[in-house]
């Protein structure tokens, strides 16, 4: 009987921690609980200057090559740039889609997943919306490059001209131009409304006196009264279901601008949910990029959680199934539909056409890399979520390539057709843009909460309340 007994209490052990293996982590470690939250939070606004100094000098110069680059643009023309006929739409167009859907990820994780009561938002709202906000500074800059005189980019806004200039509403530049506007006002509103709270809380623990200045003006007399707090619900609430609906339509609007065409490759129903599901797609990506390594420069594992990378890689493994389906649908229907302009764009170019090693890249890094995220450990593992975030955000410029460059190149007349081959500029904006977005993302982290003081805070009171009602 002792011996039974010993054996049945050891299996009832094994299973109690097979039971804890998968249990989920908490989204706050105690590590983190307590009243020093918030100046853990703070404190790197205002310490390690020449680290800070050091990170800055890449991005720095990437940024001087992005102005030189725009420079060069502004003074020659487009002409400057590798694109020809029929490639007329080529890195610029290419970068401007990308970055697009980079920023889609920050207003659904802030937005929508507040609207669903969604906790583990609350560790890295902040840092997704700025990454909303730099990267539609960055894809706003390529279409109005992209006009060939930038200097007249405000016709396309209906103003009351007494010139008798209106914007021509049969084009999709206008949709893009209301639909970016927007897009990037909602955000701006409801990132600095959240971060109302916080400005104040760095106002009172700054060291200097321009430090408590600067920061006073920014937290709008924020005093934390009861009142103040129910309007600030009431705001954010408000913005946060503004802002969900336009994460659809933005990107819904920018497939327009090949949808509505009779080009073969673009011409088809299914672009506005794709291009959606590939926004986020890459937004995802870029996220888990930006808060690996923040993560481990602050040492806030305790705060960004391995269950906050699981349940990003979850949702980046589930946008990717939806791009996956996207890819396969839009096969099928070039194959059945009997189109043959259509099969050949949408098959046999991809497959031997000139591009074929950039479809090869896409395929790999959209298809074959977040199926590494069915498996738990390795959702969990930073080094293996920012490799595979990494090569997804290749991945989708690689995508935006193939659907603008590689449809053009090769339209309806044979006798048309050009290869598209990037000239410096090109590849200076391109990796200039990634320098200015790092740089911006940098004095981000220099000089604001990275991280929701008043929402994880609250977020500890809730658990707090919850454990001891337990």
């Amino acid at each position: 009987m002792t011996a039974l007994a010993d054996v049945l209490s050891q299996r009832a052990s094994e299973r109690a921690q097979a039971r804890a293996q998968l249990a989920e982590p908490p989204l706050i470690l105690p590590g983190a609980r307590g009243a020093d939250l918030a100046l853990r939070i703070i404190t790197p606004l205002w310490t390690a200057r020449r680290a800070w100094r050091f990170l800055f000098i890449v991005p720095l110069l990437l940024t001087g090559l992005f102005v030189v680059a725009m420079g060069v643009t502004l003074v020659q023309g487009i002409g400057a740039w590798g694109n020809n006929i029929p490639v007329a739409w080529a890195f610029g167009i290419t970068n401007f889609v990308w970055w697009i859907g980079i920023g889609h990820a920050g207003t659904f994780i802030s937005a929508f997943l507040l609207l669903l009561n969604q906790e583990w938002r609350n560790s890295i709202n902040r840092l997704a919306e700025a990454m909303t906000l730099f990267a539609l500074v960055n894809a706003g800059v390529f279409p109005i490059l992209h006009l060939g005189r930038p200097w007249l980019a405000y016709w396309l806004i209906p103003y009351p001209a007494t010139t008798g200039v209106w914007p021509n509403f049969l084009s999709s530049l206008p949709w893009d131009v209301a639909a970016i506007t927007t897009y990037f006002t909602v955000s701006l509103l409801f990132w600095y409304t959240g971060l109302v709270p916080d400005l104040a809380t760095a106002r009172d623990a700054a060291p200097t006196r321009l430090r408590r200045q600067i920061y006073g003006i920014f937290a709008l007399g924020w005093r934390g009264s009861g009142d103040a707090w129910r309007q600030h619900r009431i705001m954010y609430a408000l913005l946060a279901g503004l802002a969900t609906p336009l994460v659809i339509s933005v990107h819904s609007i920018v497939s327009l601008d090949f949808s509505i065409t009779q080009l073969p490759g673009w011409h088809s129903t299914i672009f506005p949910p794709f291009f959606v599901a590939g926004a986020i797609y890459s937004g995802f990506a870029m996220v888990l990029m930006l808060l690996i390594p923040v993560r481990r420069f602050f040492g806030w594992e305790d705060i960004i959680t391995e269950r906050h990378l699981d349940l990003c890689a979850r949702l980046l493994l589930t946008t990717g199934l939806m791009v996956a389906y996207s890819y396969l649908c839009e096969t099928f229907l070039a194959w059945y539909g009997g189109d043959p302009f259509e099969r050949y764009a949408l098959i046999t170019n991809r497959a031997v056409g000139p591009y074929r090693w950039v479809v090869a890249a896409m395929m790999g890094c959209n298809l074959l890399v977040p199926q590494l995220l069915w498996w738990r450990r390795l959702r969990r593992s930073p080094l293996t979520l920012f490799i595979a975030a990494t090569l997804i955000w290749a991945g989708m410029w690689c995508e935006r390539f193939t659907i603008i460059v590689a449809s053009l190149s090769r339209d309806f007349v044979p006798a048309n057709w050009q290869t598209f081959h990037p000239s410096w500029v090109d590849i200076s904006l391109l990796t200039g843009s990634i320098g200015l977005f790092a740089l911006l993302f940098l004095a981000f982290l220099r000089w604001v909460p990275a991280v929701s003081i008043s929402e994880m805070q609250a977020q500890q009171a809730r658990s707090s309340g919850d454990a001891r009602h337990g």
